[in-house]
């Protein structure tokens, strides 16, 4: 019986036709530089070859079959590769090197190929270790996988008259207000802060910061309300308050009852003829809530990934940043600010891989407390500056009511940007119904009380 024996992809042509090529046109490796590299080769005699020809290219000295021989006897390694004589012959087998970068698709296919199957293999592998943690290795097979796919044909230089045509029918659409809403971001429902903002953007690590009891998971939650209101898909990862918890606060903030009549049992008949339609708002919206305890971030991207793969994902909220973890693989225990650093990378990368904004709350050090003046500035970031550097939006919140019991601000809560990568920085100012965990443009809460009910949310 014959054995059908795989051998794993390759083109041995393909591959010494661009060794070939290189050698015979000086500025051929600069086509390919970026595309392929020697561990893209199968035959560990034509990785050498290419990385002796990578290390000319990187002292720009002129690469042809003597400059290659040279380098390869000088590093021992020229009987490796079969000598001065497999050089010759590679390059009388290429007439032209004006293929060479078809010649170099054609090596990255067989090794994307190959690596395919090479995380396939270590998938398979996965599953048998028992006595790791599943979430680890569930983020370890969705790596694998994310990294094959992102070795093949890296983005390129590309010339500007290539991108100048879009550009100018973008900001031709710009000035079209019908045009103009495809490129606003994600909206926050706050008609004050998403003018300075233009929404939230793809990819985006949004902070929301505040000193404890300020109100930044009733404003989180309020935006989420806002999104998904308008169709939009929105996950939360609450790590400090339960799933019950968090409904009820959206329940409260629809209803706009106070929410200490609500537990006590002392809402009126009204409130509960208008019960009905809160909560088939609240069915309508895509809200998803996940409250695991000390959820780590392997786990955050294992679930992100697959709600946006089952239901669809706009925004993801997370509450709050410095409860989460590295997991017991992490490798620093102990250091705290490099595992929030390593927290605020993650979950930048996430954001850009999901392509969707990401909006972490995070909590701000007591130095705060200590200042006459106590209106957050960036350096306030608890136990990290790295999630100053990784953000791309740094929302801080600031009530002088919290402070001060006899403000004429009663309410107002001042929003500061403090870092905005795509425009302004400046402050905006909200109102907050502390007894109904709600927010409202202030010019939207003068004219509250003259509003039918029906037009109030």
């Amino acid at each position: 019986m014959a054995t059908d024996i795989r051998v794993p992809p390759h083109n041995v042509e393909a591959e010494k036709s661009v060794l070939g090529s290189i050698m015979i046109e000086k500025n051929a490796i600069v086509k390919i530089a970026d595309i392929i590299h020697p561990e893209d080769f199968y035959y560990e005699t034509h990785a050498i070859i290419y990385g002796a020809m990578e290390e000319l290219f990187a002292k720009r000295s002129p690469i042809d079959i003597l400059t290659v021989s040279s380098w390869l006897k000088d590093n021992g390694k020229l009987d490796e590769v079969g000598g001065q004589t497999y050089l010759e012959e590679m390059t009388n087998e290429v007439l032209t090197a004006s293929h060479v970068f078809q010649y170099a698709l054609l090596v990255k296919q067989k090794s994307t190929l190959r690596k395919l199957i090479t995380a396939g293999s270590n998938i398979t592998a996965c599953g048998y270790k028992e006595d790791e943690d599943v979430d680890e290795l569930v983020d370890s097979a969705e790596q694998e996988l994310f990294k094959v796919s992102q070795t093949f044909m890296r983005n390129r230089f590309v010339h500007i008259k290539d991108i100048l045509t879009q550009t100018y029918e973008k900001i031709s659409e710009l000035h079209d207000p019908e045009a103009a809403q495809k490129y606003k971001g994600l909206q926050s429902g706050f008609r004050s802060l998403d003018h300075v903002l233009t929404g939230f953007q793809p990819s985006d690590l949004v902070i929301l910061a505040a000193r404890p009891s300020m109100g930044n998971t009733a404003l989180a939650l309020n935006m989420a309300l806002n999104m998904a209101t308008v169709g939009k898909s929105v996950g939360v990862i609450s790590l400090e308050m339960s799933k019950e918890q968090l409904v009820e606060r959206l329940f409260v903030s629809l209803l706009a009852v106070d929410s200490w009549k609500m537990k006590s049992g002392r809402l009126t008949q009204d409130d509960f003829m208008r019960m009905g339609q809160v909560m088939d708002q609240l069915n309508k919206c895509k809200i998803f809530i996940d409250d695991s305890a000390g959820a780590s971030i392997a786990e955050l991207r294992a679930k992100a990934r697959r709600l946006q793969m089952e239901h669809g994902l706009d925004l993801l909220v997370v509450d709050y940043l410095q409860l989460m973890s590295l997991g017991k693989y992490g490798g620093l225990a102990g250091n705290r600010v490099q595992e929030i650093s390593e927290i605020s990378r993650a979950l930048k990368s996430l954001a850009r891989e999901l392509h969707i904004p990401i909006m972490a709350l995070s909590q701000l050090s007591r130095a705060v407390e200590t200042r006459p003046v106590k209106i957050p500035q960036l350096s306030d970031l608890r136990e990290s500056g790295a999630i100053e550097q990784d953000a791309d939006v740094v929302l801080m919140m600031y009530r002088e009511d919290y402070y001060e019991e006899d403000t004429d601000r009663a309410g107002v809560t001042d929003i500061y940007i403090r870092k905005h990568r795509h425009g302004a920085i400046g402050r905006i100012e909200l109102m907050f119904r502390k007894e109904q965990m709600r927010f409202y443009d202030v010019e939207r809460e003068r004219n509250f009380e003259d509003m039918p009910m029906e037009h109030a949310f």
